[in-house]
């Protein structure tokens, strides 16, 4: 069934789809919303703490729709971020959700990890986790978790 009439969006919509399906039962959440944002804000986070060729090499992977998602509103000027600890990025996430309901950004950033390392090529995600401080690479599916 198409939804646009066009192969290209179809498709993009039905990868989107799956991803935030995983995404959602990672959460032990079927809020469709909430698996979107947690997307947003976490792929937008991450985005701003890699360099600019990293972070282009990282889009590069994703679906279209997911792309567009990740790069909106991206001013590569000033990039990467320092941000330095877990503590920092998870901040950064929850405060990009704007939610009063309660979340464990830790469970929130994981769960997009996991969709990331299950969907994207395992060198970019190697390459994606050696740019960033250990703390925060102990959030990926796979790693020794941190102290």
């Amino acid at each position: 069934m198409s939804f646009t009439g066009l192969d290209v969006f179809d498709t993009t919509l039905q990868k989107t789809n799956s991803w935030l399906n995983e995404l959602g039962e990672l959460l032990g959440s079927d809020d469709r919303r909430y698996a979107y944002l947690a997307l947003r804000c976490t792929l937008q986070a991450l985005r701003d703490r890699l360099t600019v060729d990293e972070a282009a090499e990282l889009g590069a992977q994703l679906p279209m729709l997911v792309r567009g998602i990740y790069y909106e509103g991206w001013r590569p000027t000033g990039k990467p971020l320092r941000i330095r600890t877990k503590a920092e990025f998870l901040d950064r996430v929850v405060r990009d959700l704007r939610t009063d309901d309660p979340v464990d950004p830790e469970l929130l950033v994981s769960a997009v990890f996991e969709v990331l390392a299950r969907r994207v090529t395992a060198g970019e995600i190697e390459d994606v986790t050696l740019m960033l401080p250990a703390e925060l690479q102990a959030l990926w599916p796979g790693r020794t978790r941190a102290a």
